[in-house]
């Protein structure tokens, strides 16, 4: 599904990602962890279009990305739910929905408000809120369905459980499997949490210091204590 071919990406004069190649097929969770600054969400950057890289290549369904602007990039089946959920304050819940159903594409079993519903019951009784007024955990269940409004294939998820409570982190993880049991693709961003990365993960990238030091399936990845241990200091 996504293809990334040594890309070099850049904040200015600072080299970020040097050389990074990863390949999500479809249907798969796939886990990017690595230390702060390492370069996982410069990596989502990248594949968003936010922080395209300066070399290298980025293809997704056979349709190269790197040159494309963020927001044709969305329309191709790629949703980013942001670290800090950035959801809008000033809207209400559902109008925070509705703003990316707008761009949404149009598959066989379309997410819509009521389906959104169905999966954050809580998003519904907090419909007419607006997004200030929610707690941390709403905040970030709304992050996360606004995202799904726009009907991605591949959704990039960048620490979706930061600074979340053990209980809300469960059911964040909860969330997420379902989401890929409907079939969307699920690129997942964790630091702080390994835990939820390897409940649930099929495979598994590391990165550090802006390159790619670790690939693995599942088995080899919970066995491999020691790479663990090097790269996560867990």
């Amino acid at each position: 599904m996504l293809t990334i071919d040594q890309i070099h990406t850049y904040y200015g004069d600072s080299h970020i990602l040097q050389g990074v190649s990863m390949e999500i097929k479809a249907g798969e969770v796939v886990c990017l962890l690595g230390r702060n600054g390492a370069g996982k969400t410069t990596t989502l950057t990248s594949i968003i279009g936010f922080t395209p890289p300066r070399s290298g290549k980025i293809t997704f369904e056979g349709i190269e990305l790197t040159q494309l602007p963020p927001q044709q990039i969305s329309r191709l089946g790629i949703s980013w739910v942001p670290e800090n959920r950035r959801i809008f304050p000033e809207l209400t819940v559902v109008e925070n929905l509705r703003i990316a159903e707008i761009y949404g594409q149009t598959p066989e079993t379309p997410w819509t408000v009521k389906k959104i519903y169905e999966l954050f019951p809580g998003l519904e009784e907090r419909r007419v809120h607006r997004g200030s007024e929610l707690s941390g955990g709403e905040q970030q269940m709304l992050a996360i369905a606004r995202g799904l409004m726009a009907n991605p294939r591949l959704l990039l998820l960048d620490e979706p459980t930061e600074g979340l409570a053990p209980l809300l982190i469960k059911m964040v993880e909860e969330v997420i499997g379902k989401i890929n049991e409907t079939g969307t693709t699920v690129l997942l961003v964790e630091q702080h949490n390994l835990d939820i990365a390897m409940n649930l993960g099929d495979r598994y990238y590391l990165i550090s210091k802006g390159q790619i030091v670790y690939q693995g399936e599942r088995t080899d990845f919970i066995a491999n204590s020691d790479i663990r241990y090097k790269y996560l200091g867990v």
